[in-house]
């Protein structure tokens, strides 16, 4: 099921099985998906890294993560473009910027609860419904119940992670991660960060070991190793190019952070993941 705008606003509802899996691996600029599996067992690979969700995990990815199935799956999926719904601009209501999309290096899992799941499953009927509408209303009413399953995902996921029990921590953490998303190809010292959200250095390290994760650089340099397996396994760039690209300032201070990081060098890396190129930008 799929909504079309008058303004190239677009917003897909859809169950992916195994007949239709290789749709997974289509994505356009600016979209964000939301994916619910339904059973046991969904062998994913997202930007070259090998997980398995299980029944009631819940992920959400950017039009920059590249997945595909690598076996039979059964999920709900949720697809749409900025242009229907931005999470960037209406972060202050939904607040799923930096822990839902964005600002992550790894893919963060929702494991639903058995209350989640009903509630989850309550509004995303409504939604199934609303997609059979054809009314002037249609869009509107769509644009809310997405609204609505993200703050719900929000919700789920900071109970989770216990984040309220952080306090005002968190968020200045979720701030450090979005912009590291997005200016980590030109800015790679803690120091630059610290400077953008007005804060010491030393303080930003201290919220950060408050919070038990990891420390401001670590997640500088696992969002460059990861646009690094991204560019090696899903493009034709050569390790030289990746380098300039990622601000590194020649190959060989590419390869020995490469393989500080991961235990072998990018072309070892590209051997052992390629698994077909698709695409070149």
């Amino acid at each position: 099921m799929k909504f079309i705008g008058p303004s190239d606003e677009y917003f897909e509802c859809l169950h992916i099985g195994n007949q239709n899996r290789e749709f997974i691996k289509k994505s356009k600029a600016g979209e964000l998906s939301l994916y619910w599996f339904q059973e046991d067992n969904n062998p994913m690979l997202i930007d070259g890294v090998e997980y398995n969700f299980q029944v009631n995990d819940l992920i959400c990815t950017t039009e920059f993560t590249k997945i595909e199935a690598l076996a039979e799956v059964n999920v709900k999926v949720l697809r749409w473009n900025k242009a229907f719904y931005c999470v960037l601009l209406h972060d202050s209501e939904v607040s799923c910027r930096g822990i839902l999309f964005y600002g992550a290096a790894t893919v963060p899992a929702i494991h639903l609860k058995a209350k989640d799941v009903v509630t989850l499953d309550a509004v995303w009927s409504v939604l199934e419904n609303e997609m059979q509408a054809a009314d002037k209303f249609q869009q509107e009413m769509l644009q809310m119940l997405l609204k609505r399953i993200l703050i719900l995902c929000t919700r789920f996921y900071k109970e989770q992670e216990n984040f309220d029990q952080l306090g005002n921590s968190v968020q200045m953490v979720r701030d450090y991660n979005f912009l590291v998303d997005q200016h980590f190809r030109e800015k790679h010292s803690v120091q630059e960060y610290a400077e953008l959200l007005h804060i010491t250095p030393k303080s930003l390290t201290n919220l950060f070991k408050k919070i038990g994760t990891r420390s401001p650089l670590q997640f500088i340099q696992d969002r460059r190793i990861v646009e690094a397996h991204r560019l090696l396994v899903y493009t034709d760039k050569s390790a030289s190019e990746i380098a300039f690209e990622l601000g590194f300032s020649d190959i060989q201070a590419f390869s020995r952070f490469f393989k500080n990081q991961d235990g072998v060098s990018p072309t070892e890396y590209k051997k052992m993941k390629g698994k077909g190129k698709i695409a070149n930008s």
